[in-house]
């Protein structure tokens, strides 16, 4: 039987969405791509907060069943267990990764071209590269 993962994903709301896979990395880049549930589409929950693996998927879905049991401030607090700040732990997922003769140039549209793709990021992290970029920019007329 296949191992499996108990999962929570947040959306900037505050809502909270508990799911169980087999593939973790593969799930959470459906939910940041809206590829999700309707429920994690509708209400935005892209950012991957707590997770558990178990060496068989039907324990992950025991646990899944308690935990969607239990009250949202038993919820909050386990997660704080792994994830005091409460940051996306799957913030980078998916990302290209730089090559050792890839120029900066490079990289920046390939990033653009994975997070464009994502609605909830674009803006912020358009914002993130455009700052990257003059930061660059600024560097090199100052040489």
């Amino acid at each position: 039987m296949p191992q499996g993962f108990v999962y929570i994903v947040g959306g900037d709301t505050g809502t909270l969405y508990i799911g169980v896979t087999s593939d973790l990395s593969k799930r959470i880049l459906e939910h940041k791509r809206g590829e999700g549930s309707q429920f994690t589409t509708r209400y935005g929950c892209h950012r991957l907060l707590y997770y558990e693996l178990f060496d068989e998927i039907r324990n992950a879905i025991d646990r899944e069943t308690s935990l969607k049991g239990k009250t949202r401030q038993k919820k909050l607090d386990l997660i704080r267990t792994m994830n005091p700040e409460f940051k996306d732990l799957a913030a980078t997922w998916g990302w290209p990764a730089i090559g050792p003769k890839q120029s900066m140039t490079e990289t920046d549209r390939a990033v653009e071209d994975w997070v464009f793709g994502i609605p909830e990021l674009r803006a912020r992290k358009r914002e993130e590269l455009l700052t990257r970029k003059a930061r660059r920019d600024s560097l090199r007329r100052s040489e």
